[in-house]
């Protein structure tokens, strides 16, 4: 029996390794471990809940406003340490967190082989999204399995010099894994008879300007008072210092505390638009056939904005304001996004990746790319 460990940290990765947990669960050969560091526990836990997954390992790491040296310095030992002490035969990571790289590299250190699930994604900018791209670029030197999500992604790492046999494109499995919420999460209560938006904002490199771009989707509120904006909002509070006081006046504005992955995935099908800087609601968006607008400057997932489901509004106010008015002012505008091919995946990428893993640990064969 040859005993995987599955890590992650966030509640992004969690939700995101759900399918993969539950393929390799299928998997004859296989023990499957699901490790958390506890970067993000209480919203790492609710995004597991409608999966009925619980880890079997915590490291417990977090803090409150938490340094990401800090973060580096308490994951690395204590992954590594646990690491051995299982005699892992393969550590899988996801994505682009802190989390992500400390566990990859603890393994490395450990000589024990890595699989990176939604490998290949590049903003080309290693400030935009900061860390994270740095974060997936070092992780995948070190992996001894690639596991991009498209072919484009796949092409990044090719085309950064790696020699990499160990490729497989597999689809990303947010798409299994909002697909399967999205039929089973709960809506959370909102007044009836309004368009909703749903907003997410979050991110580290937005924080200079994020009460100035909460000034702008106030604006869009006022603009709109047919719609209900609803924004379950991130618990680090420097988000909420600069979000709340612009926002929590409104009456068309629902501020909610962040909610369980099936009900966020209930809320994006139940949306006529998503504003978001987040990663997963630009593949959750055009999974679900509802527009999206980024709120950054650059975006790892071209693949939506070649389709149309995505548009890429950047970080000035005005310029978001524009944007975000324009759409909801527009059926036309907002019909030509929607429902649009989905560039991320059919559903399957659990699957392959369950297969890849098994492959590499001679329990199969390849799988075949999913592009």
């Amino acid at each position: 029996m040859k005993r995987v460990v599955v890590a992650f940290g966030t509640r992004p990765e969690a939700t995101k390794m759900a399918p993969v947990i539950f393929a390799l669960r299928q998997q004859p050969g296989i023990e499957t471990i699901v490790l958390s560091t506890g970067q993000h526990k209480q919203q790492l836990e609710d995004g597991l809940k409608i999966f009925g997954i619980k880890p079997d390992i915590d490291l417990n790491v977090m803090t409150e406003r938490q340094t990401l040296p800090g973060l580096m310095g308490k994951i690395v030992p204590l992954a590594a340490d646990t690491l051995r002490d299982l005699n892992a035969d393969y550590v899988l990571v996801h994505g682009d967190t802190l989390s992500s790289f400390a566990v990859a590299l603890a393994a490395f250190f450990e000589r024990i082989p890595v699989g990176h699930v939604e490998a290949g994604l590049r903003s080309f900018n290693m400030q935009e999204p900061f860390p994270e791209e740095a974060n997936r670029r070092l992780t995948d030197v070190i992996t001894d399995l690639d596991l991009p999500p498209t072919r484009g992604a796949a092409n990044n790492i090719l085309g950064e010099g790696k020699i990499s046999p160990n490729l497989v494109v597999t689809g990303q499995t947010e798409v299994d894994a909002v697909l399967y919420a999205s039929a089973r999460g709960e809506l959370p209560a909102l007044p009836a008879g309004k368009r909703i938006v749903t907003i997410t904002m979050h991110r580290r490199e937005n924080l200079p300007h994020m009460a100035e771009l909460a000034q702008a989707l106030a604006l869009v509120a006022v603009a709109h008072p047919d719609c209900q904006f609803v924004y379950p909002v991130h618990l680090n509070p420097a988000v909420r210092e600069a979000v709340y006081p612009a926002l929590q006046p409104l009456s068309n504005v629902s501020l909610l505390e962040p909610l369980e992955f099936g009900s966020m995935a209930a809320l994006m099908r139940a949306s006529t638009l998503i504003v978001t800087d987040s990663g997963g609601l630009q593949e959750g968006g055009a999974t679900l056939g509802v527009p999206v607008v980024v709120l950054r400057n650059v975006t790892e997932r071209p693949e939506g904005l070649a389709v149309g489901a995505l548009k890429l509004a950047g970080t000035d106010p005005e310029v978001v304001f524009q944007i975000i008015h324009e759409l909801l002012s527009s059926d036309v505008a907002l019909a030509a996004m929607q429902h649009r091919p989905n560039p991320y995946g059919d559903g399957q990428a659990g699957k392959r990746c369950a297969e890849a893993v098994a492959w590499r640990l001679g329990l199969g064969t390849r799988p075949a790319d999913w592009q």
